[in-house]
């Protein structure tokens, strides 16, 4: 993939940011990007190990950025703006990564993995991520402040949780971690609110507000369907003519991720310690049989 050089721009903490990285291509990374290009107008590098992520990413702004248009949101003079700010780099790649120092804010967007994100935030320290540069993970579970221990000014990280799909969900969790300041929570927020999204904070708590309380929910989904109480769909048509929501719980797993699911019911279970959490073998089991939900076209449904 091409990259384009940024040049180099440095940000107070009073200051907008002008260039935003984003690390990891993938279905969250790619609607961060651009929500952050489109409403916030601004110059996006969107990083990833892999080529191929990089170039569906690609191609998924500029079918998205023609959905828009089709639908008379966007001009063609958007559209090609849009396309414009949105750049792309190997992760593996020094041309691409001489260009973290003209970053102002990072946003990680990788698996729910801790080792994985701390590697992230290695290479980009290691590509010379400015000190006044504000990191922020998008996890949806892991510890604020655990992951802030593995970098060199914790005070400049934060959580921002976006949620799935991001072009479309009008809300971002944003975490303070126990070393965060004050600069970096503020201009986070007004991050989000040129991003046009609204902002919800959240203390640094296992599964923060959206996943302590929806995960759970979905997790006893799953022991109803495993208990054999009731079908998926009869469970689905149930929670969503019953509660008014908009999709049931099991559709709501597999358009989320089952592996993602999984992922955030370990570390509830783990570090709240309470057997409520415990996932349900059954999630367990569709997990390891590689059924993850609508991205493997297998979850609690055929897609």
């Amino acid at each position: 993939m091409g990259v384009r050089r940024l040049g180099q721009r440095y940000m107070s903490a009073a200051c907008q940011p002008k260039r935003v990285g984003v690390v990891g291509a993938g279905q969250m990374g790619t609607g961060i990007a651009i929500v952050a290009a489109r409403h916030a107008e601004l110059e996006v590098f969107t990083l990833d190990k892999f080529d191929q992520s990089l170039e569906r990413s690609s191609q998924f702004v500029k079918d998205w950025a023609a959905k828009e248009t089709k639908k008379g949101r966007m001009t063609d003079a958007d559209t090609a703006a849009l396309v414009d700010r949105i750049r792309f780099g190997n992760l593996d790649d020094k041309t691409a990564m001489s260009e973290v120092p003209s970053l102002d804010f990072v946003i990680e967007a990788v698996s729910e993995d801790l080792n994985v994100k701390r590697k992230v935030f290695q290479s980009l320290q290691e590509a010379g991520l400015r000190s006044d540069s504000i990191l922020a993970s998008n996890t949806s579970s892991i510890s604020i402040t655990k992951m802030a221990a593995s970098i060199e000014r914790p005070e400049r990280f934060i959580g921002m949780h976006f949620m799935n799909p991001v072009p479309v969900m009008p809300l971002v969790e944003v975490i303070r971690g126990l070393r965060t300041d004050e600069a970096t929570l503020a201009a986070t927020l007004d991050l989000v609110t040129a991003m046009k999204k609204q902002h919800a904070t959240s203390e640094d708590r296992p599964g923060f507000v959206a996943n302590r309380i929806l995960m759970p929910y979905i997790n006893e989904a799953v022991f109803v369907l495993q208990d054999g109480i009731a079908t998926a769909e009869d469970i689905d048509k149930t929670m969503k003519l019953g509660t008014n929501v908009p999709m049931g719980p099991l559709t709501l797993a597999d358009f989320i991720g089952l592996d993602t699911c999984l992922s955030i019911m370990k570390v509830l279970h783990a570090d709240l310690g309470d057997s409520k959490y415990r996932p349900a073998p059954l999630l367990v089991n569709y997990v390891e049989a590689g059924w993850l939900g609508k991205k493997t076209k297998r979850g609690f449904y055929a897609y």
